[in-house]
């Protein structure tokens, strides 16, 4: 990781002192033709929650959803994919996650890692659905695209103390770098957790929740020239976790470098490069009837994982009624989980190793036209070309060493293409009222996670499948917005969706017994296998509030979904129930009083309806409503004391089952904290 650091700084280049009074640093994007369907921006203050844990914050958009509702404090890793409009979902998001456009998504993997970002100081959060054919790397973001905006560097410190032992300091510091900025950001977040099952039923295997995770990054943004802007950034982190037993642990690590170039001629230039480095490692855990012992039952002790990407996006002049991009980005992910399994008496009896390459290519191409006053037209497209190359299954005997299993994938390829298209309209003598329609189709391929890793959660296990298709996307939606004031909007999105071959993990069997790609599961572990089924179809309503007064805000916003399951003859028994880990209705709110810049109080309310963690809907989840309290008052100059608290009547939030019992989520956390911001203010 060093060598990446110093690698690309050397290839920054300064600014010269001589454009430094006619040059501005943004750090954002390349402006993009006007989208065609909805987007929801959340500010920097509306990220800022108790926990400072940007998966948090997203609860406010409560279309938006992880697969399960636990905080990336205690959750697995792989529970960390962000699904939209009820769609499902397993560890793989179906929504594109990018920081300064880069994807933030596990390229080998799907889920999306928090800790990294929740280290981040951010601007903006932007999430815009129906993700067809725009902008570079569109193609990872089946359902829509979660755009995150980092804030130009400023110095900070910020040092809090929790419930349960919890510690969570954040710095930053920003140094002038000729014309541009310099900023370090870095965190460190730990603490002892709490118990993730009730304590009634817990036995002495069950041990509280605790975690270590560090992350850190540097930024630059240089200008060259008047029109000319390079951005870089160069990022690491550590993630570990214990999943309620002392063996059950869960750790990543990776680290990010990425440049983009923008140009905002005449000719507008925008240009990516990434790379990204993850590992993984988990070990899973069975529990005896009285929870008494735990054993581990498959221990990946290894994941490791690259990939890399580049984009280029062009904006040739146009008439001012017209905007055109168009561009071609490119990415592989290579990766290998190596596990131990067939465990007896503790000892491993096989080593199993299964991984493969997957890249993508595409072209892309999106346009506007505004035909007459209030009236805009948008159109996208996209053409992808994948493949999915030295996928590899094998399992060797510890004992002899001899090869017990070799089941070399395959090679695919194909080519899918993604488009969207749509209108917004302002009505005459009615400048308020916006009325928007979209229609997008998109595609996401299988991730190298799904095709290839087994995993294990408890007393369940959900086996690979290299014969995964891709997904479609179909996705139509209408809305109207009313924004008579700049303190004062409204909106309401009516939608349909249906996800074709849809992936889903798939129940197959009960324990006790041995299976084909698990290995063995105790009573009442199920067996689950990733597969295509014929479709999930959505249908819903959204509908967002704002208002400000003052120094006063309120915003809120709603969603109620209707969704089911397609199983087709594959699995014919799940038609017509929900998707696993939906609520049909999810609603957050939060009412905020900020009197000076550093002065704030909050309270942010929020309810998720029932869900069932399986997709047969048999394992039902109770609706939760939870209340987070935040205040801030300024000491002195630069100097100010939080008071924090989430779940402040320590509501039971449901998340899943641990060895045949309910997870919980976090139940009351207190904080206290001190904020140094010497230039205060945002």
């Amino acid at each position: 990781m060093q060598r990446l650091v110093a690698a690309a700084l050397l290839l920054l280049p300064t600014a010269s002192g001589a454009d430094a009074a006619d040059i501005v640093v943004t750090g954002r994007a390349l402006p993009a033709p006007a989208p065609v369907a909805a987007s929801v921006l959340l500010d920097a203050q509306a990220l800022e929650t108790p926990s400072r844990r940007l998966d948090a914050a997203l609860a406010a958009l409560p279309s938006l959803a992880l697969f399960r509702r636990a905080s990336s404090a205690t959750a697995s890793q792989t529970a960390q994919g962000l699904t939209l409009r009820g769609l499902g979902g397993n560890a793989a998001s179906r929504v594109l996650v990018t920081l300064d456009g880069v994807p933030q998504n596990d390229l080998f993997a799907g889920w999306v890692s928090f800790v990294p970002l929740s280290s981040v100081p951010l601007e903006s959060a932007r999430l815009g659905t129906g993700a067809g054919g725009a902008r570079l790397f569109g193609g990872l973001g089946a359902g829509g695209v979660l755009a995150l905006q980092s804030a130009l560097p400023e110095p900070r410190l910020e040092v809090r103390l929790g419930s349960r032992s919890a510690r969570d300091v954040a710095a930053g510091a920003a140094l002038p770098v000729a014309a541009g900025a310099f900023g370090i950001d870095a965190r460190l977040a730990a603490g002892a957790g709490h118990l993730l099952v009730d304590e009634a039923v817990a036995g002495a295997a069950d041990v509280p929740a605790r975690f270590r995770q560090r992350a850190g990054g540097l930024r630059l943004v240089v200008p060259k020239g008047g029109a000319t802007e390079l951005q870089a950034r160069l990022s690491a982190f550590s993630d570990q976790r214990l999943r309620g037993t002392r063996e059950g642990r869960s750790d990543a690590s990776g680290g990010d470098a990425a440049l983009r170039l923008v140009h905002r001629g005449a000719w507008g230039v925008e240009a990516i490069g990434f790379l990204q480095l993850r590992d993984f490692a988990m070990q899973a855990t069975s529990l005896d009837a009285a929870r008494s012992r735990a054993s581990i039952t498959l221990d990946q002790f290894a994941t490791p994982a690259t990939g890399m990407g580049l984009g280029l996006m062009l904006r040739p002049p146009t008439a001012d009624t017209f905007d055109l991009a168009f561009g071609a980005d490119w990415r592989r992910a290579e990766g290998a989980a190596r596990e131990r399994f067939n465990f007896a008496g503790g000892v491993p009896r096989g080593l199993r190793e299964a991984g493969g390459v997957q890249t993508e290519a595409s072209l892309f191409a999106d346009a506007a036209l505004r035909p007459a006053a209030g009236l805009a037209l948008a159109a996208g497209a996209r053409l992808q070309r994948w493949k999915l190359a030295s996928g590899r299954l094998t399992e060797i005997s510890l004992a002899t060493g001899a090869l017990i299993r070799d089941e070399p994938v395959p090679d695919r390829d194909g080519l899918e293409w993604a488009g969207a298209a749509g209108l917004q309209w302002r009505p005459p003598g009615a400048g308020a009222v916006r009325l928007a329609a979209a229609l997008s189709r998109s595609v996401r391929l299988p991730t190298l996670n799904e095709l290839h890793r087994p995993f294990r959660i408890g007393n369940d296990a959900t086996a690979a499948n290299p014969a995964l298709r891709p997904e479609r996307l179909l996705m139509a939606e209408a809305g109207l917005s009313w924004t008579p004031l700049l303190t004062v909007a409204g909106e309401v999105v009516v939608f349909a969706a249906r996800l074709e071959d849809a992936i889903a993990n798939v129940t197959l069997a009960t324990g006790p017994g041995v299976f084909p790609g698990v290995g063995f599961l105790p009573a009442g572990g199920l067996v689950r296998q990733r597969r295509n089924i014929d479709a999930v179809r959505s249908e819903g309503l959204e509908a967002r509030a704002h208002l400000e007064a003052g120094d006063v805000r309120l915003s809120g916003a709603v969603a109620a979904v209707r969704a089911r399951l397609e199983g087709g003859p594959g699995a014919p028994d799940l038609d017509g129930r929900r998707p696993a880990q939906t609520p049909r209705l999810a609603a957050s709110a939060t009412l905020s009083w900020t009197p000076a810049p550093d002065a704030r109080l909050a309270a942010t309310l929020r309810h998720q309806s029932a869900r069932f963690e399986d997709d047969r809907n048999v394992r039902r989840l109770a609706p939760a409503t939870t209340l987070d309290l935040a205040a801030r008052v300024p000491l002195r100059a630069g100097l100010s004391l939080s008071l924090e608290a989430e779940n402040v009547w320590d509501a039971p939030v449901e998340t899943g089952f641990l060895g045949g019992a309910l997870e919980r989520a976090s139940p009351r956390s207190v904080w206290v904290g001190l904020l140094f911001r010497p230039q205060s203010g945002r």
